[in-house]
């Protein structure tokens, strides 16, 4: 049995069973036909309570993500593939940060959907947006967001979109030297990799990571399809590197199957 987990439809209510526990109801999503209210939904794995409030089950790498909340209430936070023979993690919430850098968009006169389309894209590896905001191209301002996103609010991730290019107002990469304690420099590699099978212009693309102390930060190209395009590129990687940077390596992300 499997099942499509999206957030596009409206919310409907079925019955979970958890192997060797209790049923428990599980708010969903579906993309394909509803499961009727009532109708049963059975999730084998005894490792969905184990998973403390606002933690993560992950269904591999194109399942989907559910998100426990109080008590017993499950939610879809990214849209995927739920199956019996899927192995699921648990994971860590991440926090977020996401900072569109764009002199128009700043001015309101330009409307930012390469932010949101990253805040969308985040949620696949357990993200959860707790930063955002949209800012002109000013090297200064943009270290100093950078910084307090970093050191006062802890972001596990920051993704910044937009300044990446050779123009003399793109100041990304200018402003990640100034805040970096180390470089990152494979992230890059591979987004300019990807983005080369589509554009020939990619090795242009002046985009890359670096850490803050245990941040990792990444700045990507400034359309809305580029910045998805390299930020799912590189992806499966990054929840990976910040529970090395974080120190978690080892000690959660429990392993099951569906």
């Amino acid at each position: 049995m499997e099942l499509l987990l999206g957030r596009d439809q409206g919310l409907v209510r079925a019955k979970a069973m958890v192997w060797g526990d209790a049923s428990l109801e599980l708010e969903a999503l579906l993309i394909d036909d509803p499961v009727p209210d009532g109708g049963a939904l059975w999730v084998v794995s005894d490792r969905i309570f184990h998973a403390p409030p606002g933690s993560f089950i992950s269904f591999g790498p194109s399942g989907a993500v559910l998100r426990r909340g109080e008590g017993r209430d499950l939610r879809v936070w990214h849209p995927g593939i739920l199956s019996f023979s899927r192995p699921i993690s648990l994971w860590r919430p991440l926090r977020v940060g996401v900072l569109t850098v764009s002199d128009k968009g700043s001015r309101g006169e330009r409307r930012d959907t390469a932010g949101p389309a990253l805040e969308a894209a985040a949620r696949a590896i357990g993200g959860d947006v707790t930063c955002r905001q949209v800012l002109p191209d000013e090297e200064d301002l943009l270290v100093k967001t950078i910084t307090s996103w970093a050191d006062q609010d802890e972001c596990h991730i920051i993704l910044i979109t937009g300044g990446t290019g050779f123009s003399p107002r793109d100041l990304t990469p200018e402003a990640l030297e100034k805040v970096a304690t180390r470089f990152v420099p494979g992230l890059g590699e591979a987004m300019r990799q990807v983005s080369s099978g589509r554009s020939p212009r990619a090795p242009l693309s002046r985009g890359g990571a670096v850490l803050r102390n245990q941040t990792l930060i990444l700045a990507l190209p400034g359309s809305e399809r580029g910045a998805v395009e390299c930020f799912r590129a590189v992806a499966p990687l990054l929840r990976h590197g910040v529970e090395i940077a974080q120190g978690w390596e080892g000690e959660c992300g429990g392993h099951g199957h569906a």
